[in-house]
């Protein structure tokens, strides 16, 4: 079968390979569609936790062999410990994630654990389904500043800095869940603009002024130290960008003003099946679709800085 394979450091290559071989409780799936995620274009430049040879992708959908419909929970865990008898096994310590720790969704085929299958809704399209994924971590992220905020959630004023997929997921997710008001900030305008069509009140180059929620869907020093600097006194900022390691934020401020970050990671199962229902409300046109024989390109463009489209979703 034909695969998009992570080879080597900044390297994909579509490339002929083995058809899986379903081991003992898998399933094999016929991808229909398979996003591309940022966290991808980043581990293949600079592999760590990915390492090639890989068939990436975490984020896809497809048919099983009886024609079921369905989407995939790529998060393994061992179902044991002490974090997944508490519900959260998406920090389980052993935990595993298909397209990272084992082969993904970026094939024609590929072998799952039957327990990461999830029925899909009908008439949901297989580019919408695809989507379910980086939605489940927005889904998340919101739950986590509610967490923090209580009923102050309810009427927040929320800066989304990164319009990315995930950025634009948590636009859409945080004004579903009751945001008053949802500011963004990208160097794209093009990005700022798809938030605006998912409902942000403003976009720019930057955050201004205070919000009670700063989600951080990027990740850099840069952004970090945005998210501190935009809360107001006792808001919450929520990371969930993973482009640098430092962090890059005054740490002074969070005592000063009570202020508070967050990691925000994945997403239990309830939260996976809440973008599900949620997910076909939202406009998705910043999605687009290409044949798995164009991955290799698509994939690299977007790797060396690519902005078009905000997501590729691979078709095989």
């Amino acid at each position: 079968m034909r695969a998009l394979v992570f080879t080597a450091p900044g390297t994909v290559e579509l490339l002929d390979v083995p058809e899986p071989d379903p081991g003992p409780g898998e399933v094999l799936v016929q991808v229909r569609a398979a996003g591309i995620c940022g966290s991808e274009l980043h581990g293949a430049r600079h592999p760590g936790f990915r390492q090639p040879p890989l068939i990436m992708g975490h984020e896809f959908a497809g048919i099983t062999a009886d024609g079921g419909a369905v989407v995939v929970n790529p998060i393994l865990s061992c179902g044991r410990c002490d974090l997944c008898q508490r519900g959260l096994r998406h920090i389980c310590r052993e935990r595993e994630i298909i397209g990272v720790h084992r082969a993904g969704g970026f094939a024609e085929r590929v072998a799952v654990p039957a327990s990461a299958l999830r029925p899909l809704p009908p008439g949901l399209s297989w580019d919408t389904a695809a989507l379910i994924e980086p939605a489940a971590n927005a889904v998340h992220a919101w739950n986590r500043a509610r967490g923090a905020l209580g009923p102050g959630a309810e009427g927040a004023r929320v800066g989304v800095i990164g319009c990315g997929a995930i950025g634009l997921l948590c636009v859409a997710v945080a004004l579903s869940s009751g945001a008053a008001r949802v500011e963004v900030s990208d160097l794209a305008p093009a990005r700022r603009a798809a938030a605006l069509r998912l409902g942000a009140a403003a976009g720019a180059g930057g955050l201004e002024g205070e919000h009670d929620v700063v989600i951080d869907a990027v990740g850099s020093a840069a952004t970090r130290a945005a998210s501190v600097q935009h809360q107001r006194p006792g808001g919450t900022a929520i990371w969930l960008g993973l482009a640098d390691s430092e962090p890059g934020f005054d740490a002074s401020a969070l005592v000063r003003s009570e202020k508070r970050v967050l990691g925000s990671f994945a997403y239990d199962d309830e939260e996976f099946a809440q973008a599900t229902a949620m997910i076909r409300e939202w406009d998705l046109a910043w999605a687009a679709g290409c044949p798995l024989a164009e991955g290799a390109k698509v994939f690299t463009e977007l790797m060396n800085g690519g902005l078009d489209p905000v997501k590729a979703l691979l078709r095989p």
